[in-house]
């Protein structure tokens, strides 16, 4: 099972946050293949930091690497697939994040259950988003 982990997951996974629940954590530390964290996070993470909306720790990017995930870059396919998406909502890294899952055949490590409506495969879906 390859995992890609969307925003707020990888985010709790650093601080050891609780409300990322069990099973997820036990999905990313698990029986190693690769944990994927995409560039549309880094774009998210930029984004939201300069707008004042999220507090990250400066070393974020480092402790990415330092946890063994692989970074997924942003391609065509990938892009192109957001225009197969149905309108769940508008948030676009979600999207985008959904449309990386569908083309890569990663399942998304996400707490919104509208997710899910994208046709993306999940794991967790704790909370509406």
């Amino acid at each position: 099972m390859t995992l890609l982990l969307d925003t707020h997951a990888l985010l709790w996974w650093l601080a050891d946050d609780p409300q990322l629940p069990p099973m997820a954590r036990e999905a990313i530390r698990g029986p190693r293949e690769p944990v994927f964290v995409s560039a549309v996070t880094a774009w998210e993470i930029t984004v939201k930091r300069a707008l004042g909306k999220l507090e990250v720790p400066g070393e974020w990017v480092s402790a990415v690497d330092e946890e063994g995930f692989v970074r997924l870059e942003i391609t065509w396919e990938h892009v192109l697939e957001v225009g197969e998406l149905p309108d769940v909502h508008r948030d676009p890294f979600d999207r985008l994040l959904a449309a990386q899952a569908r083309v890569e055949g990663m399942i998304l490590v996400t707490g919104d259950a509208r997710i899910a409506d994208y046709g993306a495969p999940i794991l967790w879906s704790g909370k509406e988003g």
